[in-house]
C-alpha cells in the first residue's frame, strides 16, 4: 500500500462535485483466487465490474496497490459511463476478518494478516467503507435477488476455492462476537481427515473446497471425477444437515465455482445425505438448492453490505438502524424514504 496517493483527492472530488447524479455503491470482492471491483445500484444491479487476479506472490502492500488500480477505475467510471456517484463502498472478504473488515486475515491470502483493509479502501474512495465477510455478502445478495429471496431462516454457502458461509434466522443475518458468524468451512464433516489451513483436521473446507479437492486427487476442481462430486456433495450435506438441525433451517443455497460446476451431482448428492440425517420433525424435508445470481453474486452481495450500511448509517432511531423496514435483511436494503 503507497504511503501517498495522489489519485485520493482526486478520485473524492469527482464522486462528490455532482450530487444530482444517481448514487450508487462501489462493490469490492476479496476472494483467494480473484479479487473484483464493481458498481451496484439502489435495485441491485451490477453496471459495472473489473476482476484482477489474486497474486499470492506479491507482498501485502504491492497486493493491495494492485486492488487500487481497480478501486479507482470504477469510481471514474461511476461519473464517465453511468452519470452516476459512489456515496458508500462495500467489502466483502474472505476470512477471518474483524468487524466492519477493519483488518482481514484470508486464509488463502497468506501476505494479509490483520491487514488494515478498511481503512485502506476508505483512504482512495472518500465514502463510507462497510465490509463483511464475503460469504455473509453472498447471504445477503441471495436473500435480496436470488434463490433465498422471500424466505426468512435459511444457510447461504459458497462452495469454491475455500468454503464459507452465511446463517439468516427470523430474517436477521447473524454476525456472532466477532463478525465471523457462518463459518460453515470449519464445521468437522471428516474426523481425522485432511489437514485443514486452520490447524484442525476434517473441516469442510479441507474435505470439499477447490482446493482440498486438487490436493486429494492431484486433479484440478475444473476436472473431477464423477466420484469426486458425489463425495464432495456427501461432505457438504453433512455440514448442511448440522447447520440445519442446529439452527432451524428449512432451506440452503449453494454456490462458487465447484458447487455450480458439478451440478446435479453435486447436489443431489448433498441432498440424499440431507434427507438422511435432518430426521426431526422441524428439519425434515430441508431443501439444498443452486444460487440464482451466479457469477454477479460477490458483487452483489458487497454492494449489500453497502447499502445495508448506508441505511442504516441514516436511519433516524437506533430501532430503526437495526431493524427499519419491517425487521428482514432484504428490508434493510431498501432505500430510506
Amino acid at each position: 500500500m503507497s504511503e501517498s496517493n495522489p489519485a485520493s483527492e482526486r478520485v473524492t472530488e469527482e464522486t462528490s462535485e455532482n450530487p444530482s447524479a444517481r448514487e450508487l455503491a462501489l462493490a469490492v470482492d476479496i476472494g483467494g483466487t480473484k479479487m473484483a471491483v464493481g458498481l451496484v445500484t439502489r435495485k441491485g444491479e451490477m453496471i459495472d465490474r473489473d476482476i484482477i487476479r489474486t497474486d499470492r506472490d506479491k507482498n501485502a502492500n504491492d497486493l493491495f496497490d494492485s486492488l487500487a488500480v481497480i478501486v479507482r477505475r470504477q469510481v471514474e467510471r461511476a461519473g464517465e459511463r453511468h452519470g452516476g456517484r459512489v456515496v458508500v463502498c462495500g467489502v466483502g472478504s474472505a476470512g477471518p476478518i474483524e468487524p466492519d473488515c477493519a483488518t482481514v486475515s484470508p486464509l488463502n491470502i497468506p501476505a494479509w494478516r490483520r491487514f488494515p483493509l478498511r481503512e485502506a479502501i476508505a483512504g482512495i474512495v472518500g465514502v463510507p467503507v462497510h465490509g463483511d465477510l464475503d460469504a455473509k455478502a453472498f447471504a445477503l445478495a441471495e436473500g435480496w435477488l436470488g434463490a433465498a429471496k422471500g424466505h426468512s431462516n435459511y444457510l447461504a454457502m459458497v462452495v469454491s476455492t475455500g468454503v464459507g458461509g452465511g446463517v439468516v434466522v427470523d430474517g436477521r443475518l447473524m454476525d456472532g462476537a466477532s463478525g465471523n458468524a457462518g463459518h460453515v468451512g470449519h464445521v468437522i464433516v471428516n474426523p481425522d481427515g485432511h489437514r485443514c489451513g486452520c490447524g484442525a483436521r476434517g473441516c469442510l473446507e479441507a474435505e470439499a473446497s477447490g482446493s482440498a479437492i486438487e490436493a486429494i486427487t492431484g486433479r484440478p476442481a475444473t476436472e473431477p471425477s464423477y466420484e469426486t462430486m458425489q463425495r464432495t456433495g456427501r461432505m457438504v450435506g453433512r455440514a448442511v444437515a448440522s447447520m440445519c438441525n442446529f439452527f432451524d433451517l428449512p432451506l440452503t443455497v449453494v454456490g462458487g465455482s465447484v458447487a455450480l460446476g458439478f451440478g446435479p451431482t453435486f447436489f443431489n448428492a448433498a441432498q440424499e445425505v440431507i434427507d438422511a440425517h435432518c430426521r426431526l420433525d422441524f428439519s425434515r424435508g430441508a431443501r439444498i438448492v443452486p444460487a440464482r445470481l451466479g457469477d454477479r453474486s460477490p458483487i452483489v452481495g458487497a454492494g449489500a453490505v453497502a447499502w445495508r450500511g448506508h441505511n442504516r448509517r441514516w436511519a433516524s432511531t437506533p430501532d430503526e438502524a437495526v431493524e427499519p423496514f419491517g425487521g428482514s435483511e432484504s428490508d434493510v436494503l431498501s432505500p430510506p424514504g
